[in-house]
């Protein structure tokens, strides 16, 4: 466990060297350092952000102070803190947290799967069975980012697995779902990126008036739908 300054409000606490050995454990001892440090209720962290190998934990350095600490021993303090509650402190008992399954809607048409043929062409498969191979994978949200809302998808199939557009689009549409290297992905909001795109949803996947704003969380399981045109145009958000 390795607990570095992020800046001068926020620390990493970084739980593995590597996802990609182990990524399911990974992303098990990831999510057990986020249930544990919140709750510790340790003063002054607002709020902590759960990658594939670290834990961001943000905090308010005025609330820390105000602890009595002085001004320049503030990241000390809460390292301290933070150390002492993952490598002493006492486990809750109760009932392990259950990843949710969700599952999205996507059509597969044309108009929306700009590159599906190009995925298709690189893993020496037709456009039907990438389709087939990509809605009957689970998959896991290992993190949230890139843009408000984005799921990085693990547990691509091998054979699906396409290198990113050596140059990105300036604009893809929201709800685009997509392939980028050995993961998947959907984008929440229109953006630049280049991510291969072979589908698109209907849902939203960030809205700023709801809480929390994301659909998704990093340690959600999920599963993609194929839907027709017909379903897509009638879907509700």
């Amino acid at each position: 466990m390795e607990i570095t300054p992020l800046g001068d409000s926020a620390l990493t606490v970084r739980v593995h060297d590597r996802c990609k050995d182990a990524p399911e454990e990974t992303l098990k001892e990831v999510q057990n350092v986020v249930r544990r440090l919140e709750d510790a209720h340790i003063p002054g962290v607002i709020e902590l952000a759960p990658a594939y190998t670290t834990v961001a934990v943000f905090f308010d350095p005025i609330c820390v102070i105000n602890r009595a600490v002085e001004p320049d021993r503030a990241i000390e303090w809460l390292t301290q803190k933070i150390h002492e509650e993952l490598t002493h402190g006492k486990r809750k008992r109760g009932e392990r947290a259950v990843a949710r399954v969700v599952e999205i809607p996507v059509c597969y048409d044309p108009e929306f799967a700009l590159d599906l043929d190009h995925v298709a062409q690189h893993a020496q498969m037709s456009p039907k069975e990438v389709v087939d191979l990509h809605r009957t994978t689970d998959y896991h949200v290992t993190c949230i980012g890139f843009t408000p809302g984005f799921p990085y998808l693990a547990g691509l199939p091998e054979k699906l697995a396409t290198p990113r557009r050596v140059t990105p689009r300036k604009e893809i549409p929201a709800g685009s779902v997509a392939i980028g290297g050995r993961q998947s992905g959907i984008y929440p909001l229109r953006s630049p990126g280049g991510w291969n795109v072979i589908g698109r949803t209907s849902l939203q996947l960030f809205d700023p008036k709801k809480n929390p704003p994301a659909l998704l969380r990093a340690g959600d399981r999920l599963r993609f739908q194929a839907i027709s045109r017909q379903e897509f145009e009638a879907w509700t958000f």
